[in-house]
C-alpha cells in the first residue's frame, strides 16, 4: 500500500487554502501530482480565488457573451478571461495575465482624447482587419501632436507595477514622425511618475544614439530652438506579436488603497509636419520585472 504524503491526508479546503497562495501555474502542476490531490488543484474555492474579486461586473460589460455553460467551473471562467474580452460596446479590452491572474485593459483609440480628431482634414477614422476594435484613427497631417489617455486604479489589481504602452502602427506614406521626438509621460492624482522623450518612428531603424541633431520648431508666432542630444532619448516603437508596435508612454504603481486617476500623454515636442500614424490604443499591462 502506498504511503500518503501530509499534504494528501488534509481536507480538500486546506489544501485549496494553501494553493490560493501560489499562482494558477503552479496550482496546474499541482493537480499533477497525484489523483488525490487533482480535486483540490481543481475546486471552485480555488480558482475563484484567482480571480478578481470585480469579475461578475466585468463579465456584465463584455460586449459579447462567454460561451460558457452551466457545467463550466471557475477554471474554465479563468481561462476564458485570459482571452481577451471587448467590454463597454467595444471600446475596452479587459484580459488577465494567465501566469498571475493579474488584470491589464486596452483602451481604444475611441476612449482618448486626440487633438483635432474629430476633424477630417487632421484624423481619419476608419476600420483595419488587423485591429481588435471597430476603428482606428489615423493621422493625416498635422503640426502639433497630442494624445492622451485615462484609466482609474480601482479597476486595476492592487499592489501592482504597471507599465503604460502607445499601440500604433505607421501606414506607407507616414512621413515627419521620425524628424522630432515626442515627450510622453505618466501622472497619478496630478503626480508626474514618469516622463521621457521617444521617436514615434525609426523609419531607416538605426542607432540614433550617436550624433546630435538640431530641431528648430514654430509655433504661432513664438519661435523655438532645441538642441537635443539624442542619447538621451529612447529609441522609437518596438514590434508586438500581434502585428502592432508599443512604445512605453510610463509607469506606476497601484496600491489598491485609494482610487485615484491616472493620465498618459504623448506630446510632439517639435512642432514637426507629420502624418501616417495610426493609433490602436493605449494599453495598461503589469510591468515584468
Amino acid at each position: 500500500m502506498a504511503t500518503r504524503s501530509i499534504i494528501e491526508t488534509l481536507p480538500e479546503e486546506c489544501v485549496s487554502e494553501i494553493l490560493s497562495h501560489t499562482s494558477p501555474p503552479d496550482a496546474c502542476r499541482f493537480s499533477m501530482l497525484s489523483s488525490t490531490l487533482r480535486s483540490a488543484a481543481n475546486s471552485d474555492m480555488l480558482w475563484r480565488s484567482f480571480l478578481p474579486s470585480d469579475y461578475s461586473d466585468i463579465i456584465s460589460r463584455a460586449l459579447n457573451p462567454l460561451f460558457l455553460n452551466s457545467s463550466s467551473s471557475f477554471k474554465d471562467l479563468f481561462k476564458a478571461l485570459c482571452n481577451p474580452l471587448l467590454l463597454d460596446g467595444g471600446t475596452m479590452i479587459f484580459k488577465l495575465d494567465k501566469s498571475s491572474g493579474k488584470k491589464s485593459y486596452i483602451l481604444s483609440a475611441r476612449e482618448l482624447s486626440i487633438t483635432w480628431s474629430s476633424d477630417p482634414l487632421y484624423w481619419t477614422w476608419k476600420p483595419m482587419r488587423e485591429s481588435r476594435f471597430q476603428e482606428v484613427a489615423e493621422l493625416r497631417t498635422v503640426s502639433w501632436l497630442q494624445i492622451q489617455g485615462k484609466i482609474r486604479t480601482q479597476i486595476l489589481t492592487p499592489n501592482m507595477l504597471y507599465s503604460v504602452y502607445l499601440i500604433m502602427n505607421v501606414s506607407h506614406r507616414g512621413y515627419g514622425l521620425d524628424s522630432a521626438p515626442s515627450e510622453v509621460s505618466s501622472t497619478v492624482a496630478n503626480n508626474v511618475m514618469h516622463t521621457k522623450k521617444v521617436y514615434l518612428w525609426n523609419k531607416n531603424e538605426k542607432n540614433m544614439c550617436e550624433k546630435y541633431t538640431l530641431f528648430r520648431g514654430f509655433h504661432r508666432d513664438v519661435a523655438r530652438e532645441t538642441l537635443i542630444i539624442q542619447d538621451q532619448i529612447n529609441p522609437g516603437p518596438l514590434k508586438r506579436d500581434d502585428g502592432w508596435m508599443e512604445i512605453e508612454v510610463g509607469e506606476f504603481f497601484c496600491d489598491g488603497e485609494i482610487d485615484e486617476e491616472v493620465k498618459v500623454s504623448v506630446m510632439e515636442v517639435g512642432y514637426q509636419l507629420k502624418g501616417g500614424l495610426i493609433v490602436e490604443g493605449i494599453e495598461v499591462r503589469p510591468k515584468q520585472v
